[in-house]
C-alpha cells in the first residue's frame, strides 16, 4: 500500500476551483466519519485552507480518491483533473514536509500552516481515518516543520505588515509587557496587528472603531490575551496620550491623527516617546508629527521596504530548509523500509521456527523406534538445511534473470561476504 498526496493549490487552481473544493471543518467531519466504514479508502487526512485542499492517504488507488474528491465538492473529475497534483510515497513525504514547513504557502515560511495541518490530522483521528502508518508519517513531518523553524531562518523575519508592525514595535521598546497599544480602525489589517502583539505579550490594546460591533469582534479575538479597552472613536484625541503603540489604517479620504493631537499627547506623556504606524492610503497622520521628538512614524512605503527585505532572507534560508527536508524524507522512507524489512525476517523465522519444530519431532520419532541416532540426526540436518535454502536459491535465481543486475550482485556479494566471514572464523 502507497503514502500519495493529492491536491490544488494556489499555484495550480484558480481561487473559484478552490473555493469548489474547500471543506469547512463540519462538513469535512461528517464525510470522514461516513468515510471510516469504507473498506477501501478509510485512511486519510484531510488538508483545506484558502489556499489549498489536499488529500493525504494509504491507498493503492489514487484515481479513487480524486474522484472522492470531485465527488463530495460536486466538481466535474475532468475539470479537477486538469489542476491536481499527485505525489507518491518518498515525493509525498517531501511535499507533506514542505507544506507543514510553510515553503511551499503563498507567503513562504508563514507558520499558521503548520496548525492547520495539525488540525486536519485531529479531525481524521477523531473521525477514525488514520492508521497508526500514516500518524507516524504526519508526526514526522512536524518533527521535520519543528527542525526547520528552529535551524533556518526561514521563518524568522517579518513578511507581513501586521507582523511587520509588532517586530518593530519589539525594536523600538524593550519590554512588550509594559506597552499600551491603540489600534485605530478594526479592519483585517488592524486585527493582524493587535493579535500579534497580544502575542507577543503586551501590557494592553486599546480599540478605537467607528462601529461598536466590529470593535467588539476584535476583543473577543485577542481578550484571553492581554487586557482590551474599546474607545468610540470621537475620544481618540483624548486618549491618544495613554498609547506607547499607535496603528492606524481607517481607509478615511482625511487625516484623523493631526499634529497637534499628537503634540498635545506627548506633553501629557512627559514625552515618553511614542511609535505611530500609518498603514492606511491615503494617509490617517499627518507627515510633520515626524519632526516632533520622541517620535516614530512609518507609513506603508516604510514596512514594504522592510519585508521585501525580509523576504529575500527567508528566500536564502529556504534553500538551507529544502535540503533538510529531503533528508529527513529520505531518512523516515529508509526507517520504513527497514520496519517493513523486519517484519518479512520476523516472518521468515517463524517459518525457520516450524520447519525445525517438524523435523526435530520427526526426528525423534524415528529415534524412538529404533533407528541410529547419527544417521537420524545426519538426515535432521540435511533435510532442514535443504529446506531453509530452497527459498533463497529460488531467489537468486529470480535476481539473476532480472534485466536489472544490480539485485543479483547485491546479495550475491552480500552472502559471499556471509561465507568468507564464516571460512575466517573456523580457521
Amino acid at each position: 500500500m502507497s503514502f500519495f498526496a493529492l491536491g490544488v493549490n494556489h499555484q495550480t487552481a484558480s481561487v473559484e476551483l478552490r473555493e469548489q473544493v474547500a471543506f469547512n471543518p463540519e462538513k469535512l467531519s461528517a464525510i470522514l466519519a461516513e468515510q471510516s466504514q469504507h473498506p477501501e479508502l478509510n485512511d486519510m487526512v484531510v488538508v483545506s485552507t484558502c489556499n489549498r485542499t489536499e488529500v493525504y492517504a494509504m491507498s493503492d488507488n489514487v484515481d479513487m480518491v480524486l474522484n472522492w474528491l470531485a465527488q463530495k465538492n460536486g466538481v466535474d473529475v475532468k475539470q479537477l483533473q486538469n489542476h491536481v497534483y499527485r505525489y507518491e510515497n518518498a515525493q509525498a513525504v517531501t511535499h507533506l514536509m514542505r507544506v507543514a514547513s510553510g515553503l511551499d504557502s503563498l507567503m513562504l515560511g508563514e507558520p499558521q500552516i503548520l496548525g492547520q495541518v495539525k488540525n486536519a490530522l485531529s479531525l481524521a483521528k477523531d473521525s477514525q481515518t488514520v492508521s497508526r502508518s500514516l500518524n507516524r508519517i504526519f508526526e514526522y513531518a512536524f518533527y521535520a516543520a519543528k527542525r526547520v523553524r528552529s535551524e533556518t531562518a526561514v521563518g524568522s523575519h517579518a513578511v507581513s505588515m501586521g507582523y511587520a508592525v509588532a517586530q518593530l514595535a519589539l525594536q523600538v521598546f524593550s519590554h512588550p509587557d509594559k506597552l499600551t497599544i491603540m489600534v485605530v480602525a478594526a479592519g483585517e489589517m488592524n486585527s493582524l496587528v493587535a493579535k500579534h502583539l497580544a502575542e507577543m505579550g503586551v501590557g494592553k490594546i486599546i480599540i478605537c472603531n467607528r462601529t461598536r460591533e466590529r470593535a467588539d469582534i476584535l476583543a473577543q479575538e485577542i481578550a484571553h490575551r492581554v487586557e482590551v479597552e474599546i474607545i468610540d472613536f470621537d475620544q481618540l484625541a483624548d486618549n491618544l496620550h495613554r498609547a506607547d503603540v499607535i496603528s492606524s489604517c481607517t481607509g478615511s479620504l482625511h487625516q484623523v491623527i493631526h499634529f497637534a493631537d499628537i503634540k498635545a499627547a506627548l506633553k501629557k506623556r512627559r514625552y515618553q516617546q511614542m511609535l505611530l504606524v500609518d498603514l492606511a492610503v491615503p494617509r490617517d497622520i499627518d507627515p510633520k508629527v515626524e519632526k516632533l521628538d520622541g517620535v516614530y512614524l512609518y507609513g506603508v512605503d516604510d514596512l514594504q521596504s522592510v519585508i521585501e527585505e525580509n523576504l529575500a532572507h527567508r528566500r536564502q534560508a529556504a534553500v538551507e530548509a529544502e535540503v533538510m527536508v529531503n533528508q529527513l524524507a529520505t531518512e523516515l522512507m529508509t526507517q520504513q523500509k527497514v520496519k517493513q524489512a523486519g517484519a518479512t525476517i520476523h516472518a521468515y523465522r517463524d517459518h525457520g521456527e516450524e520447519l525445525r519444530q517438524e523435523e526435530l519431532a520427526l526426528a525423534l520419532q524415528r529415534i524412538a523406534q529404533g533407528e541410529k541416532a547419527e544417521m537420524v540426526m545426519a538426515e535432521f540436518s540435511h533435510r532442514l538445511t535443504q529446506k531453509l535454502l530452497h527459498p533463497t536459491s529460488i531467489v537468486l535465481r529470480e535476481a539473476a534473470k532480472a534485466e536489472d543486475p544490480s539485485c543479483f550482485e547485491m546479495m550475491r556479494d552480500t552472502l559471499q561476504e556471509v561465507v568468507d566471514t564464516r571460512r575466517k572464523t573456523k580457521h
